[in-house]
């Protein structure tokens, strides 16, 4: 039985049953972090140097209810993008993940224009998993597949879905000196007996020449885990 946020996993271990129970995603602390990087009170990984900062968070499904508390409600027809909502399992007291999201936030106060692409970003585990973040098409193909005969209710909610994700999603536009920007980084649910994870953003374009190619780059890390409590 999976629980939102608290994850139980049965797991059978030498002939006797178990449970495991995972946590949410935290940071790990700062002396397991990259040279620059700092953690903060909210869970919020910061990269921070010469006036350029990139935060990474990672987002539970119940902030992300709050969030779209609207497209939340309505059980199998609510339409968060990156959760179930309300809709329960039968037999089930809270609602699956459907996704691993983070909140991407930038601030660009050093450079005349950076660039992240966020299909440059990938999630790598400590037992050698890898994801890659999911881009627009990708959700926009998920979720067509409930928008039956493309047509009626079914295709509104799909309408609804994505909009929310054209609004939220981290776009990858030149963000310019002096300019903020957040937004939404989706990868696939992590598999159970992922427990500790590294979020790689690679090739962040510092600097551009006169005919607007990269000439400078950088590649950021930020590490995370998740508890895991073995029950019997």
């Amino acid at each position: 039985m999976r629980k939102l946020g608290m994850w139980l996993v049965p797991l059978l271990l030498g002939g006797c049953a178990y449970r495991l129970l995972f946590g949410p995603l935290t940071p790990l602390p700062e002396t397991a972090q990259a040279p620059w990087t700092k953690v903060l009170d909210d869970g919020t990984v910061l990269y921070s140097k010469d006036r350029l900062e990139v935060g990474l968070r990672p987002m539970t499904d119940d902030e992300l209810n709050r969030q779209f508390p609207i497209a939340s409600k309505g059980g199998v027809f609510s339409t968060n993008p990156y959760t179930y909502g309300d809709w329960k399992p039968f037999g089930e007291d809270k609602p699956p993940s459907r996704f691993t999201v983070f909140l991407l936030s930038v601030k660009n106060y050093a450079y005349p224009k950076i660039k992240i692409d966020p299909l440059e970003i990938t999630i790598v585990a400590k037992n050698g998993r890898r994801y890659r973040s999911l881009s627009m098409q990708e959700l926009k193909e998920y979720y067509l597949r409930y928008a039956v005969g493309y047509r009626g209710d079914a295709y509104a909610r799909y309408e609804a879905r994505k909009d929310i994700l054209k609004r939220t999603l981290f776009s990858d536009e030149p963000i310019f000196s002096g300019q903020e920007r957040k937004g939404y980084v989706v990868f696939p649910r992590l598999h159970e007996d992922v427990w500790e994870i590294t979020v790689k953003i690679q090739d962040i374009v510092l600097r551009f020449d006169a005919l607007g190619r990269p000439i400078e780059k950088i590649d950021l890390a930020f590490n995370f885990k998740r508890e895991v409590l073995k029950r019997q």
